[in-house]
């Protein structure tokens, strides 16, 4: 059995064209013969991934090999090419192994393939018994991809969301959790069918943006907080928004800048239910300007509250 081709490559069989070549670069740089000189396996490995890209990279050889798979190859390595216009020197006895026969009244009989030639001929071969044209089954059409951006509010609780593609108006349900790389198909909603068969699928690669305030993290999230000088010195009771609404959070006394408090289960949803949580840093901001008198106010807390804060900090 003849190895399939995007297996040689180490691609799906939607893989995009880009794909497609950076799989092959990588392959032909792994086993190139001047980097494995007399290794055959390499030579071999080499040799296949070379084949495999010549039929992937070519629209009307990648078409016929989705729909003919190892058949294709039968036929390509006994000299046929699309486009040519002709069988001219094509031995079909030895292509199909010695199974190319006479029927009654001297026409000639092909187990299996017409389909192909009649696609490749433009559907022309000729008349089969009965006099009946056979006609190639219907094609499904090639998928399309698309990058849909969304905000990280949608991405992380889930939501109907529209787009435009190709002046049309489509929506998509997004799942909650799914982040910049996730994919979401479309059936039916790609490249239409040649002859008569279902439209391929749209690919949507989710791209998140970023959000002013709010960081993901894994299935956590974070934000930096803003607080002022009494509330980090005093402590304080400050509303926060969360993926699930505003929660209350208590900012402990004497906290410092960069301190970090979790909100637990208030980060990003999962299949399963269960939810990361919600990390929030305190920035402390203080005034632009201070008057006399609270500057003489701070100088007095100063005094009050020495600290050593720099003692071994060293180059």
């Amino acid at each position: 059995m003849a190895e399939d081709l995007y297996q040689t490559l180490g691609v799906g069989r939607d893989a995009s064209k880009d794909e497609i070549k950076k799989a092959h670069r990588k392959l032909a740089l792994k086993y190139h013969p001047d980097k494995n000189p007399d290794d055959k396996v390499a030579s071999e490995k080499f040799k296949r991934a070379q084949e495999a890209y010549d039929v992937l990279s070519d629209d009307e050889k990648r078409a016929a090999y989705d729909r003919y798979g190892a058949d294709f190859e039968k036929i390509r390595s006994s000299g046929y090419q699309p486009g040519a216009g002709g069988f001219d020197g094509l031995d079909l006895d030895q292509i199909f192994g010695g199974g190319r026969g006479r029927g009654g009244g001297g026409q000639t009989q092909f187990d299996g393939f017409s389909d192909f030639f009649e696609q490749m001929m433009g559907g022309g071969r000729g008349q089969g018994a009965g006099g009946r044209q056979r006609q190639a089954p219907p094609q499904k059409g090639g998928n399309t991809r698309h990058e849909l951006e969304i905000p990280l509010q949608t991405a992380v609780q889930g939501g109907k969301t529209e787009f435009y593609l190709n002046e049309e108006k489509l929506s998509v349900n997004i799942p909650a959790g799914v982040e910049t790389g996730s994919k979401i198909r479309l059936r039916d909603r790609g490249q239409p069918s040649p002859n008569g068969g279902p439209s391929g699928d749209l690919i949507l690669l989710i791209k998140v943006s970023d959000h002013p305030c709010f960081r993901r993290n894994d299935r956590n999230l974070e934000l930096n907080l803003p607080v002022s000088v009494g509330e980090a010195v005093l402590g304080a009771k400050i509303d926060i928004p969360t993926p699930s609404g505003t929660v209350a959070l208590s900012i402990p006394a004497n906290s410092s800048s960069g301190r970090r408090l979790r909100l637990k289960g208030q980060g990003v949803k999962q299949r399963d239910g269960s939810a990361g949580d919600l990390f929030v840093v305190l920035q402390i901001e203080v005034p632009k300007e201070a008057d006399e008198e609270s500057r003489k106010l701070i100088e007095e807390f100063e005094t009050r509250n020495s600290v050593t804060l720099r003692e071994g900090l060293l180059f």
